[in-house]
């Protein structure tokens, strides 16, 4: 074996070391077995996965969907479900399907391999965590336990407990939830008692110190107190189904208790970033395409029982642009449920405005007077309810012109500023042909001219972007003007980007075998230096590679060679490169880099085009050209570099005429290399 390759084997080796080392340290305090991983990866569909956070559309062999990451209007978030990976061209990340549940949720990888085995029903082996094991777990981490304990223990007491089901199952019973919707939704009951719960968690070893952070005990000086003593509760989860906190329902007639109670705010709990229901309903809302939106946890609870599942619920807060987001993931129709209260009614059509700023389609309905969503669906068959949500349900023009209409009735000042208050609305749209449309139904339903409304809707639009553009430039240093010559050209780092097209090229035609143009050198008739070719079959990742050792070309860039020593390796040992298993076993870096690697070939291919009848020549068939030029590039880049190097040299000892020949002789190759390539010198 050469040096060269003795120098490559340790060096992989030692990477792989590292590698293994670090993968059973992150793993160790957790337990799970390695074969859990593995049927984890094997059994875990990403598309199906990120379907349940995200609203994917086919596109060609791919999937397309908004990032759940950045607040985007046009999709930059594409899946492969060949590959089983995916990118986020809006943020940049990108992975598998663990990356993702690790991302979008903030998991650790232990977490996110447990929410995938809960998903697809794989048993996990794993040994019983001992105390000192839960301390080793980060305080966030801590704070999602303790939570899922109590959920358990409220869940148990209801079900198990004399009290419990005396008062909290009894509860349930009368508002008609069945045993069935009580487990699906982990509704639970909390004894009246002062310490009851924490008691019992101190002594299930949880500490005191994620009690109160989550908020279920209160800590006063010395004294320490449950918070929802004598409620039934309502789980709220996140949308991979982790509980962060809980509403609680006061049962008693206390005036001075409040009926409702909900957990603080905490690192894992913020309520303007959740809706209650939404675990529940996030595939029911994908599959119809619509979301209904309620106020309380029992709407949510009676809907799903009667059969509607696609319906969540801002648990009693105002409506907020990341609630929407959530939604938005999923669909972009959200039909807004109101009971028959005015006033509630007025306040809740503020959250339309902040819907159509996202780009969503908004649909109210309201329920007779008295009704609301809970008891409406509680008397009402599946069929009926369905036939009364489709036949009332306005769009959000004419019900926001009924309602203020009443309001203004014969007044005209009313009724011009109702007018304008629903322009306002009208103007939040960011697409303008439905922001048009909406200008001809207002005119059409207030009975007015659409030139008026046109005129005020410019008059909202502009006033709005100077505001904007004032608050921009505020806090901005004077303007100066810079001439595009005084600009600097940002270079391209040539070897970057020819390494990474090896690397690409490794990724995706490594075992294909074709024929390649192999070049060499010698001299012709009149002793000038010419390429000459042969014609050699070989698999591609051969070929890269004896190049590279050839011309004993090392990687510049450290993620590139470790990437390059990984494929080569893997390769060497199986002669195949599964992308979707072997991406599983890599370091989160260099999965990423991968990721980012094949999707964005992804991006631009061209998926329908044999519809039309236009067959493009498939890459496949050109691959061997692809490679030999790729190299013949990193070739000439490196006689460059090398002339440059020797030019420095020449400058220091210009004497020196064996430097002065070899610069001669790497500008034969360099010419030489250049007029193969089409290059100009």
């Amino acid at each position: 074996m050469t040096v060269f390759g003795i120098i490559k084997t340790l060096y992989l080796t030692q990477i792989l070391i590292i590698l293994s080392v670090a993968f059973v340290l992150y793993l160790q305090p957790y337990m799970i077995s390695q074969t859990t991983i593995n049927n984890v990866f094997e059994t875990a569909r990403l598309e199906e996965v990120i379907g349940d956070f995200v609203q994917l559309k086919k596109a060609g062999s791919n999937f397309k969907g908004l990032s759940p990451f950045t607040d985007e209007r046009s999709p930059s978030f594409m899946v492969s479900p060949v590959k089983q990976i995916w990118k986020d061209f809006s943020s940049g990340k990108g992975g598998n399907v663990v990356a993702f549940v690790m991302e979008h949720e903030h998991f650790t990888y232990p977490e996110a391999i447990r929410y995938l085995a809960k998903r697809y029903n794989i048993e996990i082996e794993e040994t019983e965590q001992t105390n000192e094991q839960k301390d080793v777990a980060s305080a966030r981490e801590s704070m999602y336990l303790v939570s899922e304990y109590a959920q358990k223990y409220f869940a148990d007491i209801l079900l198990n407990d004399e009290l419990g089901k005396a008062i909290g199952l009894s509860y349930f019973k009368e508002r008609g939830f069945t045993n069935e919707t009580i487990e699906k939704f982990k509704l639970g009951y909390s004894l009246d008692q002062w310490e009851a719960f924490t008691k019992a968690a101190l002594k299930s070893g949880y500490q005191l110190e994620f009690l109160e952070k989550t908020g279920l005990t209160i800590v006063k000086e010395n004294k320490q107190f449950d918070r929802f003593k004598g409620r039934v509760l309502f789980p709220i989860h996140s949308m991979s189904g982790r509980v962060l906190g809980f509403g609680g329902r006061i049962l008693t007639n206390n005036k001075k208790a409040a009926k409702y109670l909900n957990s603080p705010e905490s690192e894992i709990y913020y309520k303007s970033k959740v809706l209650y229901g939404i675990y529940q309903a996030k595939q029911a809302i994908a599959k119809e395409d619509n979301c209904y939106l309620v106020e309380g946890y029992t709407d949510v609870i009676q809907f799903h029982q009667t059969g509607i599942h696609n319906v969540v619920a801002s648990s009693g807060t105002a409506l907020t642009s990341d609630q929407i987001r959530l939604v938005n993931r999923l669909t972009k129709n959200i039909t807004i449920l109101f009971d028959g209260d005015a006033a509630g009614m007025r306040a809740s059509l503020r959250g339309v405005d902040l819907i159509l700023e996202q780009g969503m389609n908004v649909r109210i309905c309201t329920f007779p007077e008295g009704e609301d969503p809970d008891s409406f669906a509680k008397k009402t068959p599946y069929d009926e309810l369905v036939l009364y949500l489709e036949e009332n349900s306005k769009d959000f023009i004419a019900f926001k012109a009924g309602v203020l209409s009443e309001e203004a009735q014969n007044d005209p000042v009313k009724k011009a500023e109702t007018i304008r208050d629903i322009i306002t609305s009208i103007s939040k749209i960011p697409d303008t042909i439905k922001r048009e449309l909406y200008i001809k139904e207002c005119a059409r339903i207030m009975d007015i001219s659409e030139q008026v409304l046109f005129s005020t809707l410019a008059q909202l639009t502009n006033t709005a972007a100077i505001a904007s553009k004032k608050k921009e430039q505020q806090g901005e240093k004077a303007f100066n003007v810079v001439h595009k010559a005084d600009q600097p050209v940002q270079k391209v780092d040539q070897q970057y980007e020819l390494e990474r097209k090896i690397i690409q090229m490794l990724l995706l035609y490594a075992t294909i075998e074709t024929e390649f143009e192999e070049y060499y050198l010698k001299e012709n008739d009149k002793g000038e230096l010419e390429l000459d070719m042969e014609v050699e079959t070989n698999s591609v990742h051969q070929k890269i590679f004896l190049s590279l050792q050839e011309d004993e070309v090392e990687f510049a860039n450290e993620l590139f060679k470790q990437l390059y020593y990984a494929i080569i390796e893997k390769l060497q040992k199986d002669n195949k490169l599964q992308i979707d298993t072997f991406i599983n076993v890599l370091d989160p870096v260099l999965a990423t880099e991968i990721t980012s690697i094949l999707m964005d070939e992804e991006r631009y291919s061209l998926d329908d085009w044999e519809r039309q009848n236009i067959f493009p020549i498939k890459k496949e068939a050109l691959v061997g050209r692809f490679v030999t030029e790729n190299i013949l590039c990193l070739r000439r880049f490196l006689v460059t570099k090398k002339i440059d190097e020797l030019k420095n040299t020449v400058s220091i000892d210009v004497t020196n005429a064996e430097v002065i020949q070899d610069v001669m002789d790497y500008m034969v190759l360099k010419k030489v290399l250049s007029e193969k390539l089409n290059r100009v010198l």
